[in-house]
C-alpha cells in the first residue's frame, strides 16, 4: 500500500491567531512585528490583506523600518503574543490527533500526518478526509489551513505550497510531474538560494531538470546532498512521519528584541526576570522540571551567543531560573556592552514525579562562588544549596493561578511593575 502523507499548514499563522483573539480584526491588513513607533524589530508575519496593499514585497524577517516604507498607514502593526500562538498551535494539533495517531510537528504552524491507515474511514478518499480536517480546525480553532497530500513528505510539502490560503491539493505521481517539474529549481523544498544558483549555472533550471540530471554531475558538484535533492525532485522521500508525544518537548524558551539597545546591567536583568518568569510559568504549566538554563544574547551588530549552565537538580522555580540566567549574563557579558536581544530557555526537561518521589530542588544562593559557569575558578558551582523553600513553591503556584484567571499582567514582581510603568 502506498503511503498517504499530509501536511497541514496554517495560513498567516501569527496574524490568524490575533484574529482568533480579537474577531474585529478579521479582514483587516495586519503585520505582526516589533514596535513601529521605535522602528525596531522585524516582521514575523504579514496577512494577505496587507500584502495586497504593499508597494513591494514584504516578507517575514524584514526590518520593521523597511516594511513601514512599503505599506500604507492603514496597515495594523500588532505585537506578537507567544503564549497565544502556542495555545492555538496546541489546539490545531489536538484536532489532527483525532484523525490520525501519527503526527509530527514540523514547526509551530505545520504538522505532517500519516493517513495511510485512516482514509478508509472516509471512503478511501484522502481529499474527503482533508475537507473534514479543514472544517474541524476552522470551527474549533478558528484558523484557515492549507493541506497538501502525497506519497511522501516532500510531495505533501510542495502540494501545500501550491495553493494558499485555504488550499487543498493532492499530488499523485502523474500530477507531481505535470505540476511540479516545470517549477523553477529554487522552488523545490530544501533547495536554498545558493544551491539553486549553482544548479542554474550547470543548466539545471527547473525541478524536472534536476529530476532528470545525470547523478554523476550532481554528486560531483554537491556530493550526497545533490543526490538527495534529485530524489526530492522525483518526489521520493523515505523519511517517515515521526510521532512525538507532547511530553517529549526538548526545551521551553522565550526571547525578546528590545525597543532600544540596553547597556545598563540593571535594566538588562529586569528583562531577564520578565523572560524567566514567563518561561518558568510554562515549565510548570506543562508539568516539567528542567536541568539546564540557557541565555541568548544579541548585540546591535547582530552577533549572537548562547551560554548555558546545568543545575545539580532540576527545577521549575522562577527564582532559580532567573538567578541562573542572571549569573550567566554577569559571567559572559562585559559591563556596559549594548544588548539588542535577550532570551532565556530551560532544557533537559523531565516530567514531575509524584510528590513523595519528586527530586529535591536546590537554590542558587550558595551555588556560585561568583557569577557565571565554567571551571571552578571561573564561576563554577562550589556547593549545593539548601532544599527549595516550600513557601516559594506555593508563591509560584499562587501567581500562576492568579494570572490564569485574571491575565498575565494581573500580578507582577516589584521590579517588573516599575519597568512597565
Amino acid at each position: 500500500m502506498e503511503r498517504v502523507i499530509a501536511l497541514t499548514d496554517c495560513n498567516c499563522f501569527f496574524a490568524s491567531c490575533l484574529v482568533v483573539k480579537d474577531p474585529t480584526l478579521a479582514g483587516k491588513p495586519i503585520v505582526v512585528a516589533g514596535d513601529p513607533k521605535t522602528r525596531r524589530g522585524v516582521v514575523l508575519a504579514i496577512n494577505y490583506e496587507a500584502r495586497a496593499l504593499a508597494a513591494g514585497q514584504v516578507r517575514a524577517g524584514m526590518p520593521v523600518s523597511q516594511a513601514l516604507r512599503l505599506l500604507p498607514p492603514e496597515v495594523l502593526f500588532l505585537p506578537p503574543d507567544r503564549h497565544l500562538f502556542e495555545e492555538v498551535s496546541d489546539g490545531f494539533l489536538t484536532v489532527l490527533e483525532r484523525f490520525s495517531p501519527v503526527n509530527e510537528r514540523a514547526s509551530i504552524d505545520e504538522v505532517y500526518s500519516d493517513w495511510t491507515g485512516c482514509t478508509h474511514l472516509f471512503g478511501g478518499d484522502p481529499v474527503a478526509m482533508a475537507l473534514k480536517v479543514k472544517e474541524a480546525i476552522r470551527e474549533e480553532v478558528g484558523i484557515p489551513v492549507s493541506v497538501g497530500i502525497g506519497h511522501s513528505k516532500v510531495v505533501a510539502k510542495m502540494a501545500a505550497e501550491l495553493q494558499k490560503p485555504n488550499g487543498l491539493i493532492l499530488l499523485d505521481r502523474e500530477s507531481w510531474v505535470r505540476r511540479v517539474h516545470p517549477l523553477p529549481v529554487g522552488d523545490l523544498y530544501g533547495v536554498g538560494p545558493k544551491t539553486a544558483a549553482k544548479l542554474r549555472s550547470l543548466g539545471i533550471m527547473t525541478v524536472g531538470d534536476l529530476a532528470n540530471a545525470h547523478p554523476a554531475i550532481l554528486s560531483g558538484h554537491f556530493g550526497a546532498p545533490g543526490l538527495s535533492a534529485q530524489q526530492a525532485a522525483r518526489g521520493e522521500d523515505a523519511d517517515p512521519v515521526r510521532q512525538r508525544k507532547r511530553e517529549e518537548t526538548k526545551s521551553i524558551s522565550n526571547e525578546t528584541t528590545l525597543s532600544e539597545d540596553l547597556t545598563d546591567r540593571g535594566a538588562q536583568k529586569k528583562v531577564l526576570l520578565d523572560l524567566a518568569d514567563h518561561v518558568a510559568a510554562r515549565v510548570r504549566a506543562h508539568g516539567f522540571l528542567g536541568r539546564t538554563v540557557t541565555i541568548r544574547v544579541r548585540d546591535p551588530s547582530f552577533a549572537t551567543f548562547t551560554r548555558a549552565f546545568t543545575l545539580p537538580s532540576p527545577t521549575d522555580e522562577t527564582d532559580v531560573i532567573y538567578r541562573t540566567a542572571s549569573a550567566l549574563l554577569d559571567a559572559h557579558l562585559e559591563p556596559g556592552m549594548p544588548v539588542r536581544l535577550l532570551g532565556v530557555g530551560v532544557s533537559g526537561l523531565e516530567t514531575v514525579a509524584p510528590p513523595a518521589q519528586a527530586p529535591t530542588q536546590l537554590t542558587l544562593f550558595d551555588l556560585f562562588e561568583r557569577a557565571g559557569s565554567g571551571t571552578k575558578g571561573a564561576g563554577a558551582p562550589v556547593s549545593g544549596g539548601p532544599a527549595a523553600d516550600p513557601k516559594r513553591r506555593k508563591l509560584d503556584e499562587a501567581v500562576d493561578a492568579i494570572r490564569l484567571k485574571y491575565g498575565k499582567n494581573a500580578i507582577l514582581r516589584l521590579s517588573q511593575a516599575t519597568k512597565r510603568r
